[in-house]
């Protein structure tokens, strides 16, 4: 039976790994702000913790139950996962504050450990290296013959989840990172292409997957549906989700990017010509 009630709030399938995670993060962060100076902006906080909320319940309320009896939840569920939590918590720009909240002897841990995984790590944050892993997280699970396995398989199931969401913050990371170049990897021009790139493989898997005529999914009439919704219009469904709420979210990012863009080269501006009157009345004086 589906749940119900105070049950939706409970873990459907608990996952030691995903509680210990996200309550270890919350941790981190609450300690992390305690030492910082100046204090962290309150929208920053709340969205770091909002990310986490969502990404929690995505994994381990009965949202996941859904999900894996309804083609059109899982869209919605990885609408979470693939875009709006990583975004949050790439937003939030939660590394220096994470790092404060560690304890004092996990310091050279962390650095020497930092070290080793710099060519690593340097791949992955690569600009197009984690614009095609954003792109595949998307594809790949979608792919009707991999979904089909995937949905069926308990650990390929945890596996795309974690998945969608560790791949994705690469991405969400450099377009988010509110310094300035150079300090940030990107321009803001880079950041907008980015988007861009990515825009084309969503607008145009959502578009098939909401017009196409035949159903792709027969998996979930094997789970069992929790509605009576046609598998066509629950195809039609999801792919309505990836094609509008997916860009319409990549489109507010790119209009913060670009508002970023704007304010910081204004701000660039107006101190290059407040130094250059500094420097100018220096002489005459």
């Amino acid at each position: 039976m589906p749940p119900s009630g105070l049950s939706l709030f409970l873990p459907w399938e608990f996952s030691p790994t995903v509680l210990v995670t996200i309550v270890l993060a919350a941790v981190l962060y609450g300690r992390g702000l305690q030492q910082m100076a100046p204090a962290v902006s309150r929208s920053r906080i709340v969205a770091f913790y909002l990310g986490l909320v969502l990404i929690y319940c995505a994994l381990q309320t009965s949202w996941d139950y859904y999900a894996s009896h309804m083609f059109f939840v899982h869209r919605l569920q990885h609408f979470v996962l693939h875009d709006v939590g990583p975004a949050l918590l790439a937003g939030s720009a939660p590394g220096a504050v994470l790092a404060s909240g560690l304890p004092a002897w996990l310091g050279n841990g962390t650095a020497q450990l930092r070290a080793q995984l710099g060519p690593l790590m340097r791949m992955i944050f690569e600009p197009w290296t984690a614009t095609a892993l954003y792109i595949a997280s998307l594809i790949v699970w979608i792919w009707p013959s991999i979904h089909f396995y995937v949905m069926l398989s308990n650990w390929l199931y945890r596996l795309m989840n974690w998945s969608v969401v560790l791949l994705d913050l690469p991405f969400w990371w450099l377009i988010l990172d509110p310094r300035p170049y150079p300090l940030a990897r990107l321009r803001g021009g880079y950041r907008l292409l980015m988007l861009f790139v990515v825009m084309l493989p969503m607008m145009l898997s959502g578009a098939i997957l909401s017009l196409s005529r035949h159903y792709w999914y027969p998996v979930y009439s094997i789970c069992g549906r929790f509605a009576s919704v046609s598998p066509l219009t629950d195809q039609h469904l999801g792919g309505l989700i990836i094609w509008i709420p997916g860009n319409l979210l990549l489109l507010i990012v790119a209009l913060i990017v670009l508002r970023r863009i704007l304010y910081q080269e204004h701000a660039s501006r107006t101190g290059a010509v407040e130094e250059a009157m500094r420097t100018e009345s220096l002489r005459i004086s």
